[in-house]
């Protein structure tokens, strides 16, 4: 299915572009999301009287996106788990602890944002983790785990 890029996607293009996706990609995630149109020639007219309007959005929303990196880039998130006395973790810490902790912080993080290339946390210590912002904002944050004995 031909459609119509409304906003960046990661590894498939940029605003404006005219991309050939699957269709369950793009009937499922693209256009109910509101990141993508179906390219009939309509749509590429209506597309076009827009544009400016479009990308002048996507430039807010990225300058919003930077703004907020500057201030998250080199946080510290400290959290508290049960753990036993080798330190490890009884459960773990997920992307969803993380956001919870970064939203109690006074960021505005969602728990997709969250990126853990290891996994979830086991162990206590000190992990890097990434909090990806906007598809071109992606800041490493330090969360500290720290273990609290049953």
């Amino acid at each position: 299915m031909q459609v119509i890029l409304l906003d960046k996607v990661v590894n498939l293009g940029n605003l404006g572009d005219v991309v050939k996706v699957k269709d369950g990609y793009a009937r499922n995630f693209l256009i109910p999301v509101g990141r993508a149109r179906r390219a009939t020639a309509a749509a590429k007219q209506e597309f076009e009287a827009k544009r400016a309007e479009l990308e002048k959005a996507a430039a807010a929303k990225l300058a919003e996106s930077q703004a907020v990196g500057e201030k998250l880039s080199g946080i510290t998130v400290k959290l508290t788990q049960k753990a036993g006395v080798d330190g490890r973790l009884f459960g773990s810490v997920t992307n969803h602890d993380i956001a919870e902790e970064l939203t109690k912080q006074g960021f505005k993080v969602s728990k997709a944002q969250v990126r853990m290339p290891d996994g979830a946390i086991k162990i206590v210590s000190d992990s890097t983790v990434s909090v990806a912002l906007h598809t071109d904002v992606v800041v490493d944050i330090t969360v500290s785990v720290y273990g609290e004995t049953a």
